[in-house]
């Protein structure tokens, strides 16, 4: 299956000695979506941080493209074409904008210039510091940051949390318009379950670190009461 952009076979995974992951399998084609949901510490974001090279990992293998990386390093998984948006965003508070673009990008189609058309804020902010952004736009920043390096993976953890409706709003339009007019796969874990659903036609349900749903989201969009047993239904 050397055609799957992102592909995990029977990994298992965690902190040291304690394992997180349990026998995770995982496909994902070139160009297309999908959604991780699940409840708080079910190893959502651990199983980004392991696709990142972050983890002990206990058994199994990782491919990015056709290529194994199940042990290599994080910056090697980078160059070999994956991009990650932390959920902590991590912004340098004493570097601008177009100095965070700079220092990450690479060689490809998305440049600071297109990065900017994207987010027009922070073309407006450019020479503004990290520490002077709002939460919004260091939000956008994180993820013009990942888009710069050219990834072929993009690996997005929480990035409408802590932000006000209507940036959410804006984040989600951002985001469909990333799925409709790139070739990037794209790996969404995210809370809020109506911006997971409508971001990709897949979604998958985690739960005490196994993959107990992977299925159509209109699937779960149309029927509530399965939603509800799988993850609790996310109004916001």
């Amino acid at each position: 299956m050397t055609d799957a952009a992102l592909r995990l076979e029977q990994v298992s995974a965690g902190y040291g000695q304690t394992v997180v992951l349990e026998q995770i399998t995982l496909s994902l084609a070139p160009g297309k979506a999908v959604s991780i949901l699940g409840r708080n510490g079910v190893g959502k974001s651990t199983l980004l941080a392991t696709i990142m090279g972050h983890t002990t990992l206990h058994r199994g293998a990782i491919w990015l493209g056709g290529d194994e990386v199940t042990h290599r390093t994080t910056y090697q998984r980078v160059w070999r074409g994956l991009g990650f948006v932390p959920q902590e965003r991590d912004i340098f508070s004493s570097l601008t904008v177009q100095e965070h673009l700079a220092v990450a990008a690479r060689p490809g189609d998305w440049t600071p210039p297109r990065i900017f058309e994207l987010f027009p804020n922070l073309a407006e902010r450019r020479r503004h510091l990290g520490r002077q952004l709002s939460g919004g736009e260091q939000q956008m920043l994180a993820i013009g940051r990942a888009l710069v390096g050219n990834p072929s993976v993009l690996l997005m953890d929480e990035p409408s949390e802590g932000l006000a409706p209507v940036i959410v709003d804006a984040l989600q339009a951002v985001l469909t318009r990333l799925r409709d007019d790139t070739a990037m796969a794209m790996v969404l874990v995210e809370q809020n379950s109506r911006l997971a659903l409508d971001f990709a036609e897949r979604c998958v349900v985690m739960n005490r670190g196994q993959i107990i749903h992977d299925g159509p989201s209109q699937e779960l969009r149309g029927n509530r009461e399965l939603l509800d047993r799988l993850i609790g239904i996310d109004t916001r």
